[in-house]
Protein backbone atom coordinates (compact mmCIF):
# COMPACT_ATOMS: atom_id res chain seq x y z
CA UNK A 1 0.00 0.00 0.00
CA UNK A 2 1.52 3.33 -0.83
CA UNK A 3 2.51 5.56 2.08
CA UNK A 4 0.00 8.32 2.88
CA UNK A 5 2.56 11.10 3.07
CA UNK A 6 4.77 10.10 0.31
CA UNK A 7 5.16 12.41 -2.08
CA UNK A 8 2.69 13.18 -4.69
CA UNK A 9 0.08 11.50 -2.01
CA UNK A 10 -3.33 13.17 -0.77
CA UNK A 11 -1.76 13.41 2.45
CA UNK A 12 1.25 15.13 1.28
CA UNK A 13 -0.35 17.62 -1.49
CA UNK A 14 -2.54 18.72 1.80
CA UNK A 15 0.04 19.02 4.46
CA UNK A 16 2.20 21.20 1.66
CA UNK A 17 -0.82 23.44 0.85
CA UNK A 18 -0.69 24.03 4.46
CA UNK A 19 2.76 24.92 4.99
CA UNK A 20 1.96 27.31 1.95
CA UNK A 21 -0.93 28.84 3.25
CA UNK A 22 1.68 29.06 7.13
CA UNK A 23 4.04 31.08 5.35
CA UNK A 24 1.96 33.28 3.54
CA UNK A 25 0.36 34.43 6.39
CA UNK A 26 3.71 34.93 8.50
CA UNK A 27 5.06 36.57 5.56
CA UNK A 28 1.79 38.99 5.31
CA UNK A 29 1.98 39.21 9.01
CA UNK A 30 5.39 40.87 9.16
CA UNK A 31 4.36 43.19 6.43
CA UNK A 32 1.57 44.38 7.65
CA UNK A 33 3.31 44.71 11.07
CA UNK A 34 6.04 46.32 9.10
CA UNK A 35 3.79 49.46 7.59
CA UNK A 36 1.78 49.70 10.33
CA UNK A 37 5.57 50.84 12.19
CA UNK A 38 6.03 52.86 9.43
CA UNK A 39 3.17 54.68 9.43
CA UNK A 40 3.36 55.85 13.23
CA UNK A 41 7.31 56.34 13.01
CA UNK A 42 6.41 58.53 9.73
CA UNK A 43 3.58 60.74 11.72
CA UNK A 44 5.78 60.93 14.93
CA UNK A 45 8.97 61.81 12.85
CA UNK A 46 7.27 64.39 10.92
CA UNK A 47 5.52 66.05 14.17
CA UNK A 48 9.06 66.57 15.59
CA UNK A 49 11.05 67.50 12.49
CA UNK A 50 12.52 70.80 12.63
CA UNK A 51 13.53 70.60 16.08
CA UNK A 52 14.90 67.02 15.77
CA UNK A 53 16.71 67.54 12.63
CA UNK A 54 18.41 71.14 12.73
CA UNK A 55 21.27 71.42 15.01
CA UNK A 56 20.81 74.96 16.10
CA UNK A 57 23.67 77.66 17.07
CA UNK A 58 23.18 80.72 19.57
CA UNK A 59 21.42 83.97 18.19
CA UNK A 60 24.02 86.75 17.59
CA UNK A 61 23.17 89.73 19.31
CA UNK A 62 22.39 91.28 15.91
CA UNK A 63 19.08 89.05 16.11
CA UNK A 64 17.27 91.34 19.05
CA UNK A 65 15.53 93.87 16.92
CA UNK A 66 11.90 94.31 16.90
CA UNK A 67 9.77 92.73 13.87
CA UNK A 68 7.06 95.47 13.70
CA UNK A 69 6.22 94.47 10.48
CA UNK A 70 6.02 92.54 7.11
CA UNK A 71 8.99 94.35 5.68
CA UNK A 72 11.02 94.18 8.32
CA UNK A 73 10.85 90.03 8.21
CA UNK A 74 11.44 90.70 4.28
CA UNK A 75 14.81 93.01 5.14
CA UNK A 76 16.01 90.06 7.87
CA UNK A 77 15.27 87.31 5.18
CA UNK A 78 17.47 89.19 2.44
CA UNK A 79 19.91 90.13 4.78
CA UNK A 80 20.44 86.43 6.26
CA UNK A 81 20.52 85.30 2.09
CA UNK A 82 23.31 88.20 1.53
CA UNK A 83 25.27 87.41 4.89
CA UNK A 84 24.86 83.03 3.65
CA UNK A 85 26.25 84.54 0.70
CA UNK A 86 29.18 86.11 1.47
CA UNK A 87 30.19 83.74 4.38
CA UNK A 88 30.14 80.98 1.63
CA UNK A 89 32.81 83.42 -0.30
CA UNK A 90 34.83 83.53 2.35
CA UNK A 91 34.66 79.38 2.75
CA UNK A 92 36.33 79.21 -0.54
CA UNK A 93 38.67 81.90 0.31
CA UNK A 94 40.04 80.46 3.29
CA UNK A 95 40.30 77.11 1.85
CA UNK A 96 43.13 78.37 -0.45
CA UNK A 97 44.75 80.20 2.53
CA UNK A 98 48.62 78.75 3.40
CA UNK A 99 51.19 79.65 6.52
CA UNK A 100 50.65 81.44 9.62
CA UNK A 101 46.90 81.58 10.92
CA UNK A 102 45.23 79.63 7.71
CA UNK A 103 43.95 76.87 10.35
CA UNK A 104 42.04 79.81 12.77
CA UNK A 105 40.91 81.33 9.17
CA UNK A 106 38.89 78.42 7.96
CA UNK A 107 37.72 77.53 11.20
CA UNK A 108 36.12 80.88 11.32
CA UNK A 109 34.59 80.66 7.92
CA UNK A 110 32.96 77.48 8.74
CA UNK A 111 31.40 78.99 11.87
CA UNK A 112 29.66 81.97 9.87
CA UNK A 113 28.38 79.17 7.23
CA UNK A 114 26.85 76.92 10.61
CA UNK A 115 25.58 80.12 12.30
CA UNK A 116 23.47 81.41 9.09
CA UNK A 117 22.55 77.43 8.42
CA UNK A 118 21.11 77.37 12.05
CA UNK A 119 19.74 81.02 13.29
CA UNK A 120 16.42 80.72 10.94
CA UNK A 121 13.22 78.48 11.03
CA UNK A 122 13.49 78.89 7.59
CA UNK A 123 17.43 78.51 7.05
CA UNK A 124 18.64 79.75 3.51
CA UNK A 125 19.86 76.37 2.67
CA UNK A 126 19.32 76.55 -1.17
CA UNK A 127 21.19 80.11 -0.94
CA UNK A 128 24.26 78.17 0.50
CA UNK A 129 23.75 75.68 -1.96
CA UNK A 130 23.79 78.10 -4.78
CA UNK A 131 26.64 79.46 -4.14
CA UNK A 132 28.63 76.23 -4.03
CA UNK A 133 28.66 75.50 -0.23
CA UNK A 134 28.29 71.92 -0.26
CA UNK A 135 31.79 70.89 -2.78
CA UNK A 136 33.68 73.38 -0.12
CA UNK A 137 32.40 71.52 2.84
CA UNK A 138 33.39 68.11 1.08
CA UNK A 139 36.87 69.43 0.85
CA UNK A 140 37.06 70.23 4.57
CA UNK A 141 35.77 66.89 5.37
CA UNK A 142 39.43 65.75 3.88
CA UNK A 143 41.41 63.26 6.06
CA UNK A 144 44.09 64.63 8.23
CA UNK A 145 41.99 67.49 9.17
CA UNK A 146 41.70 69.04 12.61
CA UNK A 147 38.98 67.80 14.59
CA UNK A 148 37.49 70.88 15.20
CA UNK A 149 37.41 71.47 11.05
CA UNK A 150 35.41 68.05 10.62
CA UNK A 151 33.06 69.22 13.14
CA UNK A 152 31.88 72.01 12.09
CA UNK A 153 32.16 70.91 8.43
CA UNK A 154 30.01 67.97 9.39
CA UNK A 155 27.34 70.63 11.71
CA UNK A 156 27.33 72.53 8.21
CA UNK A 157 26.00 69.47 5.96
CA UNK A 158 23.88 68.53 9.18
CA UNK A 159 21.86 71.36 8.53
CA UNK A 160 22.02 71.48 4.72
CA UNK A 161 20.25 67.58 4.63
CA UNK A 162 17.55 69.13 7.11
CA UNK A 163 16.28 71.14 4.23
CA UNK A 164 13.93 70.06 1.74
CA UNK A 165 14.31 66.58 0.16
CA UNK A 166 16.36 67.99 -3.29
CA UNK A 167 18.40 69.95 -0.70
CA UNK A 168 18.94 66.59 1.16
CA UNK A 169 20.10 65.26 -2.03
CA UNK A 170 22.88 67.85 -2.60
CA UNK A 171 24.62 66.22 0.38
CA UNK A 172 25.14 63.18 -1.99
CA UNK A 173 28.90 63.82 -2.77
CA UNK A 174 29.95 64.27 1.14
CA UNK A 175 28.20 60.62 2.34
CA UNK A 176 31.23 58.80 1.46
CA UNK A 177 33.10 61.40 4.17
CA UNK A 178 30.57 61.41 6.57
CA UNK A 179 30.52 57.32 6.69
CA UNK A 180 34.12 57.19 6.93
CA UNK A 181 34.54 59.51 9.93
CA UNK A 182 32.05 57.59 11.70
CA UNK A 183 35.14 55.35 12.34
CA UNK A 184 36.79 54.61 15.27
CA UNK A 185 39.93 56.85 14.41
CA UNK A 186 37.57 59.53 14.84
CA UNK A 187 36.98 61.41 17.82
CA UNK A 188 33.27 61.20 19.94
CA UNK A 189 32.29 64.58 18.60
CA UNK A 190 33.31 64.16 15.23
CA UNK A 191 31.41 60.69 14.75
CA UNK A 192 28.31 61.90 16.45
CA UNK A 193 27.89 64.76 14.47
CA UNK A 194 28.42 62.61 11.08
CA UNK A 195 25.69 60.63 12.55
CA UNK A 196 23.37 63.62 12.63
CA UNK A 197 23.81 64.46 9.07
CA UNK A 198 23.45 60.81 8.06
CA UNK A 199 20.68 60.38 10.03
CA UNK A 200 18.80 63.17 8.01
CA UNK A 201 19.92 61.86 4.66
CA UNK A 202 18.30 58.41 5.89
CA UNK A 203 15.06 60.23 7.02
CA UNK A 204 14.13 61.70 3.81
CA UNK A 205 13.87 58.49 1.15
CA UNK A 206 14.60 54.89 0.57
CA UNK A 207 16.87 55.53 -2.39
CA UNK A 208 18.74 57.97 0.27
CA UNK A 209 18.80 55.07 2.04
CA UNK A 210 20.11 52.17 0.00
CA UNK A 211 22.76 54.93 -0.87
CA UNK A 212 24.46 54.83 2.58
CA UNK A 213 23.83 51.19 3.07
CA UNK A 214 25.77 50.54 0.04
CA UNK A 215 28.31 53.23 1.38
CA UNK A 216 28.87 50.76 4.65
CA UNK A 217 26.93 53.34 6.92
CA UNK A 218 25.18 50.47 8.83
CA UNK A 219 27.84 48.85 11.09
CA UNK A 220 29.40 51.60 12.20
CA UNK A 221 26.20 53.27 13.33
CA UNK A 222 25.54 50.06 15.00
CA UNK A 223 28.84 50.46 16.93
CA UNK A 224 28.09 54.19 17.83
CA UNK A 225 24.67 52.92 19.36
CA UNK A 226 27.11 50.97 21.89
CA UNK A 227 28.79 54.32 23.21
CA UNK A 228 28.98 54.85 26.62
CA UNK A 229 28.07 58.54 25.81
CA UNK A 230 24.06 59.20 25.92
CA UNK A 231 23.92 61.85 22.88
CA UNK A 232 26.36 59.91 20.86
CA UNK A 233 24.65 56.62 21.83
CA UNK A 234 20.83 58.84 20.65
CA UNK A 235 22.12 60.26 17.65
CA UNK A 236 23.06 56.61 16.34
CA UNK A 237 19.90 55.27 17.59
CA UNK A 238 17.62 58.06 16.06
CA UNK A 239 20.05 57.28 12.48
CA UNK A 240 19.67 53.98 12.54
CA UNK A 241 15.90 54.26 13.26
CA UNK A 242 15.81 56.18 9.89
CA UNK A 243 18.42 54.20 8.51
CA UNK A 244 16.35 50.81 8.84
CA UNK A 245 12.77 51.91 8.10
CA UNK A 246 11.07 51.32 4.89
CA UNK A 247 9.45 48.37 3.55
CA UNK A 248 13.17 46.81 2.41
CA UNK A 249 13.70 44.90 5.98
CA UNK A 250 17.14 43.94 4.39
CA UNK A 251 18.95 46.96 6.60
CA UNK A 252 17.15 45.82 9.69
CA UNK A 253 17.81 41.73 9.51
CA UNK A 254 21.07 42.59 9.16
CA UNK A 255 21.55 45.11 12.08
CA UNK A 256 19.58 42.45 14.68
CA UNK A 257 22.61 40.04 13.57
CA UNK A 258 25.02 42.76 14.28
CA UNK A 259 27.02 41.11 17.54
CA UNK A 260 25.95 43.81 20.37
CA UNK A 261 23.64 45.35 18.91
CA UNK A 262 20.76 43.42 20.92
CA UNK A 263 22.76 43.87 24.13
CA UNK A 264 22.93 47.42 23.47
CA UNK A 265 19.62 47.22 23.12
CA UNK A 266 18.73 45.58 26.12
CA UNK A 267 21.21 47.51 28.25
CA UNK A 268 19.58 51.31 27.08
CA UNK A 269 16.15 49.88 27.39
CA UNK A 270 17.01 48.52 31.22
CA UNK A 271 19.27 52.03 32.40
CA UNK A 272 19.11 54.81 29.47
CA UNK A 273 17.41 57.94 30.13
CA UNK A 274 14.34 58.17 28.55
CA UNK A 275 15.54 60.61 25.58
CA UNK A 276 17.76 57.68 24.65
CA UNK A 277 15.61 55.10 25.26
CA UNK A 278 13.13 56.58 23.61
CA UNK A 279 15.29 56.19 20.14
CA UNK A 280 15.84 52.54 20.73
CA UNK A 281 12.69 51.60 21.24
CA UNK A 282 12.06 52.90 18.21
CA UNK A 283 14.78 50.88 16.59
CA UNK A 284 13.21 47.65 18.33
CA UNK A 285 9.82 48.96 16.37
CA UNK A 286 11.25 48.37 12.95
CA UNK A 287 13.45 45.22 13.62
CA UNK A 288 10.06 43.71 15.76
CA UNK A 289 8.45 44.55 11.70
CA UNK A 290 10.87 41.65 10.43
CA UNK A 291 9.79 37.96 9.66
CA UNK A 292 9.14 35.89 12.79
CA UNK A 293 12.64 34.18 12.68
CA UNK A 294 14.21 37.33 13.72
CA UNK A 295 11.55 38.29 15.71
CA UNK A 296 11.96 35.54 18.04
CA UNK A 297 15.63 36.72 18.53
CA UNK A 298 13.99 39.98 20.03
CA UNK A 299 11.55 37.79 22.48
CA UNK A 300 14.46 35.90 23.65
CA UNK A 301 16.44 38.66 24.56
CA UNK A 302 13.61 39.75 26.93
CA UNK A 303 13.30 43.37 25.08
CA UNK A 304 9.44 43.20 25.22
CA UNK A 305 9.54 42.25 29.12
CA UNK A 306 12.01 46.03 29.15
CA UNK A 307 9.61 47.92 27.19
CA UNK A 308 6.42 47.02 29.50
CA UNK A 309 8.72 48.23 32.14
CA UNK A 310 9.25 51.22 30.65
CA UNK A 311 5.01 51.69 29.65
CA UNK A 312 4.54 51.05 33.25
CA UNK A 313 7.16 53.67 34.49
CA UNK A 314 6.93 56.35 32.55
CA UNK A 315 4.06 58.88 31.70
CA UNK A 316 6.47 60.52 28.63
CA UNK A 317 4.00 60.42 25.04
CA UNK A 318 7.36 60.32 22.87
CA UNK A 319 8.61 57.14 25.05
CA UNK A 320 5.12 55.58 24.88
CA UNK A 321 4.28 55.49 21.50
CA UNK A 322 6.79 53.22 20.22
CA UNK A 323 6.27 50.92 23.60
CA UNK A 324 2.79 50.91 22.13
CA UNK A 325 3.38 49.97 18.61
CA UNK A 326 5.79 47.37 19.22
Amino acid sequence: MADGNAPGSPASSLQSHRYAIKSSVHNTAASRRREQAIAIGKERREALMRAKRVCRAPLSGSDEATIEDGDMVIDEKADLETRTAQAVEELKSALSSQGKGAQKKKIEALRAVRRVLSQSEVPPIQVAIKAGAVPLLVQYLSFGSSDEQLLEAAWCLTNIAAGEPEETKSVLPALPLLVAHLGEKSSTLVAEQCAWAIGNVAGEGADLRSTLIAQGALWPLARLMLSSKGSTARTAAWALSNLIKGPDPKAAYELINIDGVLNAIIRNLEKADEELATEVAWVVVYLSALPEKAISLIVRSHVPQLLIGRLLASENLQLLIPCFVV
